[in-house]
């Protein structure tokens, strides 16, 4: 019988015996696909790999992965992540979240974690909602929108992700719809392999309590003339004829069509997911048409882990202390008799 190793696996040895109890036709079931189709090209051993997640819906999901997981408390699963992912750094650490458990609760661990820059990944699951406990408006729900706890419209303006996310000084985000499945995966993959947090942004769709809040950007019929997929060194450029980009006006970005007033392809900008400075990042994110999705920001920088490794040796270097007993040894000692 063949060995089954980290290069060799499929998606299903990332599959278990679990039933999956999200409702029919929830974006969840995609995510979850995707991220088992994404391991296998990964090429990390199962035994290697966690998934933690907070309260939600989307937090069922370390149960339906064969991998190990935890199902933590509300909010604070970038914080358990953090102390996996310290302890025993040759882990693939995977943080579920949803837009209640990151943006409101687990506000404070989210921002922090970003801007830490531990090397681990998060999935957040983004449906506007509180899908578990019944429809309730979360920190991301428009304002006017109608819930059980806002009947007559939130009067609330929400989070952005994406904007708290490189306020909070991200070094990956990028943004897919939940009905993307390919796109999905090779993202994941992408996630994996940056040295640093990466946070992917799923706009999830809630069949029950939100349904459609994303369809307007999302739906077969309309995605590609209201979504802008940008790929690192290539030019923005969307719509199902490939004739519309944006180009840089004043201090905004403004959508042109190409070959109309002279404009060209040269004229349309090139996304630089790598560049140190967010202030493009930040503008695409901001963007309402098109909506951008893919890797939005991609910039390597050094990560916690890297940054006490070289503190540590550095305070071992000039240490006179080689070993617990020359600290406990030193100065003034006296003996009990």
């Amino acid at each position: 019988m063949e060995t089954v190793t980290a290069n060799n696996y499929t998606y299903k040895d990332f599959a278990n015996d679990q039933e999956v109890r999200w409702c029919p036709g929830c974006d969840d079931y995609v995510i979850l696909r995707s991220v088992q189709k994404a391991l296998p090209e990964i090429g990390v051993k199962k035994e290697d790999v966690v998934f933690i997640s907070g309260i939600g819906c989307s937090s069922r999901f370390p149960y339906y992965m064969g991998t190990y997981g935890m199902h933590g408390i509300h909010g604070r699963a970038p914080a358990i992540a953090s102390g996996v992912k310290l302890a025993n750094p040759n882990l693939s650490v995977w943080v579920i979240t949803g837009d209640g458990d990151s943006m409101a609760i687990g506000g404070n661990h989210f921002i922090h974690v970003l801007r830490r820059n531990i090397n681990l990944n998060i999935i957040l699951f983004n449906n506007e909602i509180y899908g578990l406990t019944k429809g309730q408006f979360s920190p991301t729900s428009l304002v006017g929108q109608k819930t059980k706890s806002s009947p007559f419209g939130n009067t609330q303006p929400p989070f952005s992700p994406g904007e708290l996310a490189i306020g909070a000084q991200a070094r990956f985000f990028a943004r897919i719809g939940g009905n993307a499945p390919k796109e999905m995966t090779d993202i994941f993959i992408e996630a994996e392999k940056f040295k640093g947090t990466s946070l992917v942004e799923v706009l999830q769709n809630c069949v029950i309590f939100n349904d459609g809040c994303y369809v307007k950007y999302t739906d077969k019929a309309v995605r590609e003339d209201k979504q802008l997929y940008l790929e690192h060194g290539k030019p923005m450029i969307f719509g199902k004829e490939r004739n519309k980009g944006l180009v840089l006006n004043k201090l905004k970005l403004e959508v042109v069509t190409i070959g109309e007033n002279g404009v060209t392809e040269e004229d349309i900008l090139v996304h630089d997911a790598k560049e140190k400075d967010p202030t493009m990042h930040q503008m695409l994110v901001r963007l309402e048409y098109p909506l951008v999705t893919g890797i939005i920001r991609s910039f390597d920088d050094v990560t916690l882990e890297e940054r006490e490794d070289a503190l540590t040796a550095q305070i071992k270097s000039k240490s006179k202390f080689k070993q617990t007993d020359d600290l406990f040894f030193s100065g003034e000692t006296y003996e009990v008799k």
